[in-house]
């Protein structure tokens, strides 16, 4: 059996053939390497079918049952199993197995030295009865006489007797069975991040198509038809009877309000789009809208009770429906409830038509919230299995996503701009378009099973209580058992039928469309309302469908094994500016530079020090080191400090000139023959 691979290297498969057998031919000179090599090759086909296509367990019988006599023993009957090494347990004939010697056992091995009693202690112990595969050499011979330079000493076994043996592991044990639901959370991560990130991507998705239509077409208002007359006819009446009022509304009453709040400022929306004529022309067909100046003044009432809501309470659990619903009061009171409307900000008014308010909060939180997908899907793509699309990553990385902004002032009305708006929903369209293909195929990677590989050699019995030195109770219900289809995967065959079938529509389909909407060339822009933006959002299709059979156990199914979440906490609103940012780094680097040039400075000084340094006498040098240790002021001349006379000073009359005394040759520089 082969265990090298290929170097994957060209269009054959990067491993080889595992296995080698043996081919005999006539006159062939046959060795103990043949005929152990054809041993070796049909004992690692069988270990392997057992392992891949049947998975460890129990396969029949192996039935634990207490002793006739009671004790600390119990009866095995006869039985198969597979371990997770695929080899071949079987026991023939009943055993009678002592369970207080296994615990001594375990204990001697656990500890290193036998001191304890097996039957102390009061309470119950629980330990779980395993079988393990052996090996036996049996039945030596003596070989004959070979010309091998190292012949075999004595006896060699020339059998191997296939065996088993009992034993107690205490703690918890290792389940071989594969819930497709545990590669599905290996490749979304941590629940907990990717949920975030999912439903802040969902949220962008009420938004991407009405961003778009906000700045397209801004010449054209937004058709008014019969739906939008029949929210603004429901939405009046509501606000008209439940608005008025002193205090705040209770958390219940304050979500049924936002939400007629947003239909009625949205139909009032949508007529203000219009100019005067179609105004007048709307009114003429619809004439409900007569009363649409009552409908400003109902919403600054309605607007006026929610501004002092307990939103925490509204929302308890779900912050990003409590952000939309402080932007639909924020934004209807200033694009909606003035008289006429407000003209100055075409584009806010645009969205409020669509039921998509979006205020200078919700768009500084729309830019952290791509940050945070844009990052978590490029994590994902780089650790997650089963990616299908070879260009996802390349296309996440060259998103152009805006940068986050810090958090504006309460109920700022701060208007976009066309530029942030397109930036903001090209961004949105192509991360969510790309998030939906990651989940998708990440899903659909979950239907093909992976191989074992785990370590473990022992096959579960049954679960055993002791108390004191009798065994009081057996469990063999929980063992794993060989199911047709393997172990892995025989809990969850009646699912695999549906996702096959949902599978076929949603795994091969082609990426998801991204981009611009495609808007009516002429006439008033047909743009539907976003219904339930602050309701519940359900999550519908076949990719849902297909998320919650792999994550929802069915009955008697064993889950999917959760991962093990890394300690993260998700970063707080950016407090900084990117121009503030833009500054510091700026003057980083200037700083950078200004340090770089006093060391470059510093060295050329140091370097002219010690070339002058080298041409200064030894003793020359020490007296012009002690001259410049000396202190002496600015304006002073500098003096000899062994002269006591000063002779700048008056008081002493100058003597006569003294020439220098003649400096004595050092022996070093005395010339042959000169006497010093």
């Amino acid at each position: 059996m082969r265990t090298d691979c290929g170097c994957g290297c060209g269009g054959d498969a990067t491993r080889a053939s595992a296995f080698v057998r043996p081919r005999f031919f006539a006159g062939q000179l046959l060795t103990e390497d043949d005929l152990g090599l054809l041993v070796d090759y049909m004992t690692a086909k069988d270990r392997l079918h057992n392992r891949s296509l049947s998975g460890p367990g129990v396969v029949c019988g192996l039935d634990v049952g207490c002793a006739p006599c009671g004790g600390g023993t119990v009866t095995v009957q006869p039985g198969h199993a597979l371990d997770s090494s695929g080899n071949d347990i079987v026991v023939s004939c009943a055993e009678k197995v002592d369970v207080q010697a296994l615990v001594r056992e375990q204990r001697v091995a656990a500890l290193g030295v036998d001191c304890e009693d097996p039957c102390d202690g009061d309470g119950a112990r629980g330990y779980g009865l395993f079988v393990r595969y052996r090996e036996l050499p049996v039945d030596p011979v003596a070989p004959y006489a070979t010309e091998e330079p190292c012949p075999s000493p004595g006896c060699v076994p020339s059998r191997v007797r296939e065996g088993y043996r009992f034993l107690v592991r205490h703690g918890d044990f290792e389940d071989h069975r594969h819930n497709p639901g545990t590669r599905l959370l290996a490749g979304l991560g941590p629940v907990r991040r990717a949920d975030e990130a999912r439903d802040r991507d969902r949220r962008l998705g009420f938004y991407t198509d009405a961003l778009f239509a906000a700045f397209l077409g801004t010449d054209r208002p937004f058709r008014f038809d019969d739906a939008d007359a029949k929210r603004y006819t429901d939405g009046l009446a509501w606000l008209r009877e439940n608005a008025a009022g002193e205090g705040a509304p209770p958390p219940s009453a304050a979500r049924e309000m936002a939400e007629h709040v947003r239909a009625l400022a949205g139909a009032v929306a949508r007529f203000d789009t219009h100019d005067r004529a179609g105004q007048d022309e709307l009114t003429r067909t619809h004439q409900e809208l007569a009363s649409v100046q009552e409908a400003r003044r109902v919403l600054g009432t309605a607007c006026a009770r929610l501004g002092d809501a307990d939103w925490e309470a509204a929302w308890p659990a779900d912050p990003l429906r409590r952000s939309l619903a402080r932007t639909v009061v924020t934004e209807t009171a200033a694009r909606v409830v003035p008289e006429g409307g407000d003209a100055e900000a075409p584009l806010e008014v645009r969205l409020l038509a669509q039921g998509t308010p979006l205020g200078h909060a919700l768009r500084v939180e729309f830019r952290a919230d791509l940050v945070l997908i844009r990052k978590w899907l490029l994590g994902r793509l780089e650790e997650g299995p089963g990616v299908g699309d070879c260009t996802l990553r390349t296309k996440v990385a060259a998103l152009d996503v805006p940068p986050p902004l810090p958090s504006p002032p309460p109920d700022s009305v701060e208007r976009t701009t066309p530029a942030e708006l397109r930036w903001i929903a090209k961004a949105a369209a192509g991360l969510t378009a790309a998030v939906r293909r990651f989940v998708t195929d990440t899903a659909c990677a979950t239907l093909n099973p992976p191989c074992g590989d785990s370590t473990d050699p022992d096959v579960l019995l049954a679960r055993i209580e002791l108390k004191g030195c009798d065994v009081v109770r057996i469990c063999s219900a929980t063992r794993e058992q060989v199911l047709p289809g393997g172990s892995a995967y025989g809990e969850w065959l009646p699912k695999l039928y549906r996702l096959r079938e949902l599978a076929e529509r949603l795994c091969c389909e082609p990426p998801p469309c991204e981009g611009e909407p495609q808007l009516s060339s002429q006439g008033p822009v047909s743009r539907p309302y976003a219904e339930g933006l602050l309701g519940d959002w359900p999550r519908t299709g076949d990719l849902e469908e297909m998320l919650s059979l792999l994550l929802t156990p069915a009955p008697g199914e064993t889950p999917p094994k959760s991962l093990h979440e890394q300690v993260y906490t998700t970063p707080s609103e950016v407090t900084d500016s990117m121009q503030e940012l833009a500054v510091l780094r700026t003057r980083v680097t200037d700083l950078t530079a200004a340090l770089e040039g006093l060391r470059a400075q510093l060295g050329s000084a140091q370097q002219q020090v010690a070339r002058v340094a080298e041409r200064v006498p030894e003793r020359l040098g020490s007296r012009l080191e002690e001259l410049e240790s000396a202190p002496r002021g600015d304006d002073e001349p500098p003096t000899d400090p062994a002269d006591p006379a000063d002779p700048a000073d008056p008081a002493e009359p100058p003597g006569p000139a003294v020439p220098p005394a003649k400096r004595a040759r050092s022996p070093r520089n005395r010339k042959p023959g000169e006497t010093p």
